[in-house]
């Protein structure tokens, strides 16, 4: 019997790695027979990298770059390993997991030809302190350095999670990592970090200079918001204040923006201002598109597809996914869901272990919903013990599938 375990991170509590590990734990627990594919998942936010890692036997590679302030910081991309991965039976398919979300166990993913970066890691706003956010004066910068790292070490595809930024310069400061240069009202090529507070200065784009291998690559952006770059709905209104803009701020970001799109329209013919998705990370989905030749995907489809899920489930008996809180919004995106939706194309039934399970979540996509906080458990008393729940409530979902 084969049981896919695919579930999220809990955030603010467990990764996904671990996660996966709890739930599998409890499914060996009822039988030693079982065998168990660990599939960790994220959504292209915090814990992908891990994640995918973990779910394919991929390794990491940590680099030193420039953080959102221009200061040094030590960030870590991920090559992924062989997608389908090895079905792992029991406590042996524990510890192998476990190991290989350590980067203890990265022999499969040596010389993989795919990548995946968190931009978070290297221009994300947990690098920067309360009192310096400023969207004004953060880059992009690292990202692109993260970028050129991954295509160093030999992927031609690289899947880029853009969640988390501290920045709103449109990726301006990634495309000069890349090689392209932004040219000033002076006339003269603007300064390395370009930040949001710089792009009205921006008269014109030169992208010769651009790495070659960046137009050879297939550049993926796992983005699940579809905020146009400018506008109410824009970057600057919508996240700038989450970064740290003031009102002030946030008109001159915007103005920036509005400026930015019209000198790319100029020089690559590309309108990005009112795509879906372009205002992303603080613009950087704009940026990734008109400078590297970037698609924007839906995050959950996009990591699915790199870890071969729906591989991983032919022939399997049951899929165990989860999520920090099942509610009505589930079922936009999310984890959860998706894998259900996944799995029901593959004829596998799924059950779902969350932290939380709202009365409005979509329950009936599920064989059973087993939320940690049922009966007398608090959410506090969840989150305190949410491996050994985990395992518990796994235990019991597996009991109860197969006495049916």
């Amino acid at each position: 019997m084969k049981v896919v375990i695919a579930p999220d991170s809990f955030k603010e509590c467990l990764s996904a790695v671990e996660v996966a590990s709890a739930l599998a734990a409890g499914v060996v627990e009822t039988s030693s027979q079982w065998s168990v594919d660990l599939c960790p998942l994220g959504d292209g936010g915090e814990g992908t990298v891990s994640a995918l890692v973990a779910a394919t036997g991929g390794r990491f590679v940590d680099v030193d770059v420039y953080g959102p302030l221009g200061n040094t910081v030590r960030a870590r991309f991920g090559l992924l390993g062989r997608p389908a991965g090895a079905t792992l039976p029991g406590e042996v398919g524990l510890s192998a997991a476990v190991s290989q979300a350590e980067g203890g166990s990265a022999a499969e993913g040596a010389g993989s030809q795919v990548a995946v970066i968190e931009m978070a890691s290297a221009s994300g706003l947990a690098l920067v302190p309360m009192e310096h956010r400023d969207p004004l004066q953060t880059t992009t910068f690292g990202t692109g350095q993260l970028i050129l790292a991954a295509l160093d070490a030999g992927a031609r595809e690289l899947i880029i999670g853009i969640g988390g930024s501290a920045t709103v310069d449109g990726g301006c400061g990634c495309a000069q990592a890349l090689g392209v240069v932004f040219i000033g009202r002076d006339g003269k090529p603007c300064v390395c970090g370009l930040a949001g507070g710089g792009l009205a200065d921006v008269e014109s784009i030169d992208l010769t200079g651009r790495d070659g291998r960046v137009a050879m690559a297939r550049i993926r952006v796992a983005c699940d918001v579809t905020n146009p770059l400018t506008g109410p709905d824009g970057a600057a209104r919508v996240y700038g204040p989450q970064k740290g803009a003031t009102e002030e701020m946030v008109e001159v970001l915007e103005a920036g923006l509005a400026h930015l799109a019209e000198v790319i329209l100029r020089a690559t013919g590309q309108d990005v201002q009112q795509m879906p998705g372009a205002g992303a990370a603080g613009g950087l989905g704009a940026g990734l598109v008109a400078f590297a030749g970037a698609m924007l995907e839906p995050g959950l489809p996009l990591i699915a597809g790199a870890v071969g899920l729906s591989k991983r489930l032919e022939g399997a008996d049951l899929c165990i996914t989860g999520e920090g809180r099942l509610d009505r919004s589930s079922s936009f995106g999310k984890t959860a869901v998706g894998v259900a939706k996944i799995a029901s194309e593959a004829g596998v039934p799924v059950i779902c272990v969350p932290g939380q399970a709202d009365d409005d979540a979509p329950r009936g996509l599920f064989a059973a919903v087993h939320p940690l906080t049922a009966g007398d458990v608090t959410v506090r008393q969840a989150m305190k013990q949410a491996e050994a729940l985990l395992k518990m409530r796994a235990a019991q979902a597996v009991r109860e599938f197969f006495r049916r």
